[in-house]
């Protein structure tokens, strides 16, 4: 079974990839009220929380160069899936594959291209859109060596307003001691709906200084401070503090190993609701089910205790 952050980035088999499991179970999410019915700052209006804690919100996906209209939607715990198909001539992206992906096949690794169902090198040039969501752009200027691939200019500026969900957005959560600090990094409407099931979820864990509303693109993390990417790299979870040379290395070099002194309580719930709930464009009906949450954890939980020391 695959526990996210803990087996090697380096060594896994396209198999491997695909039998990614979403971090855990229910964990609470069919009985959200939704903490925030979109909460301030939605880049496309939300439809508010349903009786089941589902979130839906219209994304633009696929418009002409001239701007785009809603016309996909995305929900929180939903399973995604359908078939994949090419995206039709005069869209953004024309030729390239859209859709497909699902719940199971979420999760990827530290490195930045990861979370790709059934890619498992390093970098997002030239791919199409499992999940429909556009991968993270870091920004900066395009380098060369083993970082070139962070700077792609493929998908604009952190602030493009094309990208479907709207800007790239983030959320700080602290742990209660203060001695640890994650950051979540994703398109504004997939914060907004984390936001709430985080609060619903794992408010016991974190802070109450941590984030209520999504954070400008100003007060990011860098991309060696990433312990986690979702749904084709356009989620990550990140660790302040944390500096994984790998990614700025050569690809195949193994990744630096987490912090021991770290809250894992918080990063297995914030990890494991990020795998459940992270918004999808849902293609095929019902609601994706997987093992309860308190189960999985404490094996995950284990695992990284061991790991660490």
């Amino acid at each position: 079974m695959w526990i996210p952050f803990l087996s090697s980035s380096q060594s896994e088999s396209p198999n491997r990839l695909q039998k990614r499991k979403g971090g855990g179970g229910k964990g609470g999410g069919g009985r959200s009220s939704g903490g925030s019915k979109g909460g301030s700052g939605r880049s496309s209006g939300s439809k508010g929380s349903s009786s089941s804690g589902r979130k839906s919100a219209p994304i633009s996906f696929g418009g002409s160069s001239k701007g785009s209209k809603p016309n996909k939607i995305s929900t929180t715990y939903g399973r995604g899936g359908g078939s994949p198909a090419p995206i039709p001539a005069g869209q953004i992206f024309a030729g390239r594959i859209a859709g497909g992906g699902t719940r199971d096949q979420i999760f990827g690794n530290k490195i930045y291209g990861s979370g790709y169902p059934g890619v498992t090198t390093r970098g997002v040039g030239g791919r199409g859109f499992p999940f429909y969501f556009w991968p993270l752009a870091w920004g900066g200027v395009a380098g060369v060596g083993a970082a070139a691939y962070l700077h792609t200019d493929e998908y604009g500026l952190p602030n493009n307003s094309s990208r479907p969900g709207g800007v790239i957005t983030t959320a700080t959560y602290q742990s209660p001691s203060g001695n640890t600090t994650f950051r979540i990094m994703a398109d504004n409407s997939t914060v907004i709906d984390l936001i709430a099931d985080l609060k619903t979820n794992c408010s016991s864990s974190f802070a109450s200084s941590s984030s209520t509303i999504p954070s400008e693109y100003t007060n990011t993390p860098n991309p060696e401070q990433v312990i986690q990417y979702y749904r084709a790299s356009s989620i990550a979870l990140s660790l302040d503090g944390y500096n994984n040379t790998a990614v700025l290395a050569p690809e195949g070099t193994p990744d630096t190993p987490l912090p021991a002194n770290i809250d894992i309580k918080l990063m297995d719930c914030l990890n494991q609701t990020i795998g459940l709930a992270a918004p999808l464009i849902d293609c095929a009906s019902g609601r994706w089910a997987a093992p309860q949450i308190k189960l999985l954890g404490l094996a995950w939980v284990l695992w990284n205790l061991m790991a660490v020391f």
